[in-house]
Order: structure tokens, then sequence, then C-alpha cells
């Protein structure tokens, strides 16, 4: 199949199919004699197998090392694990993160007056000169 065939069974953009191609972590597919690249249904799944890795916040080496324990079939599941283990951490930091950003940017609307006034306390706190820096619990 060509590359919107591909594209359209797998859910990956044309674009992005290319760019993981350039990248390395799919193998340029096999050539037409008109040039066109042509895709079977392998190439379709591991494009698959790409957009659910990276729905779930995996980056591109993480996602290279799923795809090749996924091909491993001789693989040790620990190794699989330890790697969607340490991804999931890595997401519940972040969202603690943005979690506290979300606290801030409240606690600063709530503590502008949002009138007429000049005064801000928000363009003050990115300025580093209004309020005291305290954690927002």
């Amino acid at each position: 199949m060509k590359i919107g065939e591909a594209s359209s069974a797998s859910g990956v953009s044309e674009r992005m199919i290319r760019h993981y191609e350039k990248i390395g972590l799919m193998p340029k597919p096999a050539r037409r004699q008109s040039g066109y690249r042509d895709y079977d249904q392998r190439d379709v799944n591991a494009l698959r197998f790409i957009r659910r890795a990276r729905d779930l916040g995996f980056p591109t080496d993480e996602i290279s090392q799923l795809l090749a324990l996924w091909h491993d079939r001789g693989r040790a599941s620990a190794e699989v694990k330890a790697l969607a283990s340490a991804r999931a951490a890595e997401l519940k930091r972040k969202a603690s993160q943005l979690d506290e950003m979300r606290r801030s940017l409240e606690h600063l609307a709530a503590n502008c007056h949002g009138d007429s006034r000049p005064d801000c306390p928000i363009l003050g706190e990115l300025e580093g000169s209004s309020m005291e820096r305290k954690p927002v619990r």
C-alpha cells in the first residue's frame, strides 16, 4: 500500500511516517518501480504501535526500545515493565508540576483586582517584584 493508505490504516500522518523513517524509528519501506513507498501490514502494525506509545507519552528513544522488545520474542517482560513504570513516574512528576503551576496562577488571579487600575500582581510576579513567593496549598 502507498503512504496515504498506510497513514489512514495506522492513524499516523504521512509527514510523521516520513519523519519516523528519517530518524530510523521505522525501517525504510520497499519501493515500487514507480518510486512510491510500498507498505505492508507489518509496517501498519508498527505505525499503530508507535502512535499508541506516543499517546502514552513515551519519547522517541524509549519507543525505539519498546519496538525492539516487541520484535524480540525472547524478551523479558521485566524490561517492558521497567520502561512503563519509569514513564508513569515521570508523568506523575510532570502532573504534580502542572498542578503546582495551576494553583499558583489561580492564586495570582484571585489576588488581581481585574479592574481599571494598573496595579497587577500577576505582572509583578512575572517581573519578579510583586508578591512574596509562598508555596500555594
